[in-house]
């Protein structure tokens, strides 16, 4: 039995991710279990807030519980995002789980954030509590835990997700390269706001490697003020 977290910040194929590994039959796959709790906790206002708390558990020590707990299939998936892991809350539960890292060049993020979302941060693209968690599990662990960059996985998926799959101590399934299109069982409530692009894909897309895309002068703040992060677990990507 394996309970497998995987830390991401958003827009950062994090759903197509969660789609690859979910699409095994010995999987049960979670999607974002803090989102209601970083809501209610942090009172921002995010498309469909009332509906996502509704929807879902909000109690930390609860969700902590739970993401301890083993799934009745071998292989537990879950879809974390990294800024949804508050300051002042203990994180320790992490240490318990085998975790993963995904990644993606911060100019990304913030230009797909931003046909999404008006008013954007550091903090909301989640490269800081990334890197914090990364190094928190480093430092259990004594080596680097596994990391992959959305590039290599769009460029080489049965490579990179082979590998990856190797290095969580998981064997690679096929069933990961291609699901059907639509929603899915585990979907959050919010997917129907967030998740229309990924809904029509049946695998992951091309890669974007040659068309880094330019960015109004204060997303480009951000990317600049996030690269150092980004870069820290870059040097720990595997490679196809």
């Amino acid at each position: 039995m394996t309970i497998l977290a995987m830390w991401s910040g958003p827009r950062n194929i994090s759903t197509a991710m969660m789609y690859s590994f979910g699409n095994r039959t010995d999987c049960e796959a979670w999607d974002e279990p803090f989102y209601g709790f970083s809501l209610t906790t942090r009172g921002n206002d995010h498309p469909m807030r009332d509906e996502i708390i509704a929807s879902m558990e909000t109690d930390w020590d609860r969700l902590v519980a739970r993401c301890i707990t083993p799934s009745r299939k071998p292989l537990f998936y879950q879809k974390h995002m990294t800024h949804h892991m508050l300051a002042g809350y203990d994180r320790s539960f992490i240490l318990k789980l085998t975790n993963a890292f995904l990644i993606r060049d911060p100019s990304r993020v913030l230009a797909s954030y931003a046909k999404k979302w008006a008013e954007v941060d550091l903090h909301s693209i989640g490269f800081v509590a990334q890197a914090e968690i990364f190094d928190m599990v480093a430092q259990k662990l004594g080596h680097a835990p596994p990391v992959g960059d959305a590039e290599d996985v769009l460029s080489h998926p049965r490579e990179t997700l082979s590998k990856l799959c190797s290095a969580c101590g998981i064997a690679f399934d096929e069933a990961m390269l291609k699901w059907p299109k639509g929603p899915k069982p585990f979907d959050g409530v919010w997917a129907q706001h967030w998740y229309n692009a990924v809904w029509q894909s049946q695998g992951f897309g091309k890669s974007e490697e040659e068309n880094m895309p330019a960015l109004p002068a204060p997303l480009a703040r951000i990317a600049d003020e996030a690269r150092p992060y980004y870069d820290l677990l870059r040097r720990h990507a595997i490679r196809a």
